[in-house]
């Protein structure tokens, strides 16, 4: 075991790290399992920053021109847990002993809402580097718009070998570097240890190196330790106005643990009574007590708490004249999540709501956009290098880069790191994010819309070209499965509009929506402006489904159920079955699963009545989960292989998506379900 130095138990500063260190190790050997290792080694990075740096105020821990802080390295949990104890947040030393217990305030990885102080929630790697270049382009849109006297901050990561090795923090810093972020700091854990040992087997690269190519100021420190050293690295940081920073700090894992220092059992293991007790004794803190905060430690971790107490005093007499002057600006500042909509703001919507035209759904939306950009302020976001194809533009804005500030985000392709940054704009509060690309590419988004979903997060996302109907780009290009896979996301709600007026109404529904991300799943080919004359309007949307087109001549004695774009060939269907075979027909739309499972079983059963069995359902994409909707009885037409390159109507006619064939299907539904007695 390398000899223990610079621990003097007289130094209260020393005393105040090693209490951290110690306090990690304890709270994980009770726990049974975790990650104590990257604590003990970060413990003096973190002690340096949240007394010397960091501005917070655990009285607040949602000021708006708070610091953010983001543990990418979300299995160091306990690192933050620890912090947040000692820096007087509302995180016991009870919850610290109930580390990763159900219901405890300290889970194994940090979850935003869950503790408070905590940001985001990271555990996936990579992730929360994302989330914090998200949180970096927020404070730079918001210090534009409202001026730094009240937007002002950083934002600091600490991450890992393995935060750096995931792509999505390659795309994220890439585009943070081509933004010139100055304000986001990176402290990467350099401690060459991963769960399978030594990053010599896997990640040997010059990562500084790296950095430096991406347009990054590149410090390194050689000893975790040193805190003057770090303390110096911080400083040169925040001295650097146009380029963000990665400070490279080389650590020992499990710094001080006997038989478990710099070796990969102390990273995703407890260390065992015996490395914890020598641990302690190198430390010069009794080996038989646990949990101690030693006299003067939590003192020296809330040096400068009074201090930010005072500056948040002092930014909430500014905010107040704000309040006078500008309330929405003002209640957008004071949003953690997101931003609230402005009085207003759907007024544009309104306007185009009359419109009858028949077009793709991506036109649509692209009116929708230009509308919510007059009216919502808060309103950015872009497209993965294709919002040429997806019409995701602003109209009348700039777009954001390192020379100005704009609210339209080229993300270039960095499908990843794009859902990451805007989880990070939304949770940062303030805005109202967005992002595009292909259906089909919302895979490599999933890690990040699932976290959104598992956060709350309102992101909007508006993925395109959602069918076979993209024709000649073929299979690669062509999702089916994506539907229900997304549908399968818990708190994302997946809406597919079947023409404009859905489309308007998608948008109202995704913005007004506070407590998680929508999804817009639109098409792109044309398609009908549909008749609503005989059924429900439009803005029946926000329920999930509804009655487009009511059967004609009686009770209806077939049902036909479809999102998208193939509700207008169920409306074809359906008057050709009413006019040929005098079968009343009634058409549902199902833009949105979600919504329409919680509505209450009376609308559901009006809308889908149990009395009659016979139902089709249309949707061209896998048929997964549609037996819910269709019954015992009912048939499913949609699609269960690949697509083909050719054009989209040639492919999805091949696939039986023609009014002919599905009203022989229909008949044939019809023909096979048993009546009642």
């Amino acid at each position: 075991m390398p000899e223990i130095h610079a621990h003097d138990v007289s130094d209260p500063d020393t005393l105040a790290v090693d209490a951290l260190r110690l306090l990690a190790a304890d709270a994980i050997e009770r726990a049974g399992d975790g990650h104590p290792g990257t604590a003990m080694a970060l413990a003096p990075a973190a002690f340096v920053l949240w007394s010397g740096f960091l501005r917070f105020d655990p009285a607040d821990p949602w000021w708006p021109d708070r610091d953010r802080f983001v543990l990418s390295a979300g299995h160091a949990s306990v690192l933050q847990y620890g912090v947040l104890h000692l820096t007087g947040y509302d995180v016991s030393l009870e919850d610290l002993k109930s580390q990763r217990q159900l219901g405890s305030a300290t889970p194994g990885h940090p979850e935003r809402g869950h503790t408070p102080g905590v940001e985001t929630t990271t555990g996936p790697l990579g992730q929360g580097v994302g989330n914090a270049v998200g949180m970096a382009v927020a404070e730079r849109l918001l210090a534009e718009r409202a001026g730094p006297e009240l937007v002002d901050h950083w934002t600091w990561v600490f991450a890992s070998d393995g935060d750096l090795m995931e792509g999505v923090s390659g795309e994220a810093s890439s585009l943070a570097g081509h933004l010139g972020l100055g304000k986001l700091v990176v402290v990467y854990d350099d401690n060459r240890i991963t769960i399978d040992g030594s990053t010599e087997i896997t990640f040997t690269e010059d990562v500084a190196a790296r950095y430096a190519a991406y347009g990054w100021q590149v410090l390194e420190v050689a000893d975790a330790n040193d805190r003057e050293a770090i303390a110096g690295a911080y400083r040169q940081a925040q001295a650097e106005s146009a380029r963000p920073t990665l400070i490279r700090l080389r650590s020992v894992i499990a710094y001080g643990a006997p038989g478990k220092e710099g070796t990969s059992a102390a990273h995703g293991a407890k260390l065992g009574a015996e490395a914890v007790a020598g641990a302690k004794r190198a430390f010069g803190f009794d080996p038989g007590s646990s949990f101690v905060v030693p006299e003067g430690a939590t003192e020296r971790w809330q040096a400068r708490v009074g201090e930010h107490r005072a500056a948040r005093q002092a930014w909430q007499e500014r905010f107040e004249e704000l309040e006078r002057r500008d309330p929405a600006l003002a209640a957008a500042l004071a949003s953690p999540t997101g931003a609230p909509l402005p009085e207003g703001w759907d007024e544009g919507l309104d306007a185009l709501a009359g419109e009858t035209v028949d077009e793709a759904t991506r036109k649509s939306s692209q009116k929708a956009i230009a509308a919510l950009a007059e009216r919502v302020p808060g309103l950015v976001g872009g497209s993965a290098d294709l919002a040429g194809s997806n019409l995701t533009t602003l109209p009348g804005q700039p777009t954001l880069s390192a020379e100005q500030v704009g609210r339209n985000i080229a993300f270039g392709v960095r499908e990843h790191a794009m859902g990451a940054i805007v989880n990070g704009i939304a949770a940062h509060g303030g805005l109202n994010p967005f992002a595009a690309t292909f259906l089909v590419f919302s895979d490599y988004m999933r890690p990040a819309v699932r976290l959104a979903a598992l956060m709350g997060l309102p992101v909007v996302y508006v993925w395109t070209h959602d069918s076979l109907g993209v024709g000649g780009d073929g299979p690669t290009h062509q999702p089916v499965e994506h539907l229900p896979a997304l549908r399968a996301i818990p708190g994302l709600d997946v809406i597919r509009p079947a023409d404009g007026a859905e489309t308007i109404e998608a948008w109202r529904a995704a913005l007004e929506r506070t407590d998680g991300p929508t999804a817009l799943v639109l098409t792109r080919q044309g398609v009908p402006a549909l008749d609503r004359s005989h059924g429900q309007p439009a803005e029946a949307l926000a329920r999930g489904g509804y009655i487009l087109r009511e059967a004609a001549g009686g009770d209806p004695q077939l049902l036909l159920l479809a999102s998208g774009s193939e509700v207008a060939l169920a409306v074809e269907v359906a008057e050709r079955l009413e006019t040929d075979d005098d079968i009343p027909t009634r058409v549902v739309s199902l833009p949105s699963w979600r919504r329409f499972a919680a509505q209450p079983h009376t609308y559901r059963d009006e809308v889908i009545p149990p009395a009659v069995p016979a139902r089709l359902a249309i949707e061209a994409a896998s048929p997964l989960g549609w037996h819910q909707w269709t019954g015992e009885h009912g048939a499913i037409h949609a699609v269960t292989d690949y697509g083909a390159s050719g054009p989209g109507g040639d492919l999805l006619a091949q696939r039986g998506f023609t009014p002919d064939h599905l009203t022989h299907k229909a008949r044939q539904v019809l023909a096979d379900t048993p009546r009642k007695a």
